[in-house]
């Protein structure tokens, strides 16, 4: 009450109801964030939110058909993609870069939570035989931590692929990095989990494409956003290992039509550097302050 802002920013619909309640107290709008999967996990909260919000911003078409489907108004809903950043132009130090046990080995890299399932790992395991057919010095790293590892670590070893497969946890974003700039084809198939929700956007197809990789991703959701297909990556079924394997073992045999792609990539994410997003919000959260001042 002693700040009394001009419009309050809801990123997750968690913080819905105090954005609720400040807007009761000083009479100021809120704009609600909706992402994708909270809708699915918290669909009375998402209606709840959407339904009081003065504007909504959703990250992706897909988005904004599920907050649409909770009852936001459509004429509220706007659709605002999150931004990327630009890689750190600094001079590589060889400690930088990650050990690799063969030299020049073809790296296929995943950057994802192990905590859910529609990330799409255990795909990546049924898929990563065929790519080996192809590709037989391949190797996945997979960098994120989480519930599902024990079972995707011994999926791989009942698949005869452990020696192939590379759990790398949670890493600090610079280690990320440098492992975005050793991969030559990032894969991330996430599928639409039962009751909808899954992959509002995939901020990591942007942070991928912004090192020039090619992508490998879900057909569904809001990869469908991220990812122009066969502009910057390739988009497949996500639930059958053999199109994910296939598209991944294409891109790593067809080095120029992978590095075209990579090149599209980091074009296109040149259009979702933060500032350019940022401005967007901004624009929205300023018209939103401008009309409850005219009242």
């Amino acid at each position: 009450m002693r700040f009394r802002p001009d419009v309050v920013l809801s990123a997750h619909i968690v913080v819905a109801p105090a954005a609720v309640a400040i807007r009761r107290l000083t009479g100021v709008p809120f704009v609600q964030y909706i992402h994708a999967d909270e809708t699915r996990a918290r669909p009375r909260l998402a209606r709840f939110a959407v339904s009081r919000a003065d504007a909504i911003v959703a990250v992706s078409r897909h988005a904004r058909d599920l907050a649409l489907g909770a009852g936001a108004p459509p004429g509220r809903t706007h659709v605002i993609p999150p931004g990327v950043d630009p890689p750190e132009q600094r001079p590589g130090e060889p400690s930088d870069e990650p050990a690799s046990p063969t030299t020049g080995e073809p790296i296929v890299l995943t950057v994802a939570r192990l905590s859910a399932r529609y990330k799409g790992h255990d795909v990546m395991v049924r898929a990563l035989p065929r790519i080996l057919e192809r590709v037989p010095t391949a190797r996945w790293v997979v960098v994120g931590d989480g519930p599902l590892r024990p079972e995707l670590e011994r999926a791989a070893a009942a698949a005869g692929i452990e020696d192939h497969v590379r759990f790398e946890g949670a890493l600090a974003d610079d280690r990320r990095d440098a492992w975005l700039r050793r991969a030559d084809v990032f894969v991330m198939a996430s599928r639409l989990p039962a009751g909808g929700g899954g992959e509002g956007f995939g901020i990591v197809y942007l942070e991928a494409a912004v090192h020039g990789l090619p992508v490998v991703a879900g057909n569904v959701g809001g990869s469908l956003d991220a990812v122009a297909d066969g502009e910057t990556g390739l988009l497949v079924d996500p639930a059958d290992p053999v199109a994910v394997g296939d598209a991944v073992a294409d891109l790593l045999v067809d080095r120029d039509r992978a590095q075209a792609l990579g090149r599209a990539g980091a074009a296109r994410a040149e259009g979702f550097a933060w500032p350019l997003i940022a401005r967007r919000v901004e624009d929205l959260l300023m018209h939103l302050a401008a009309s409850r001042s005219r009242r």
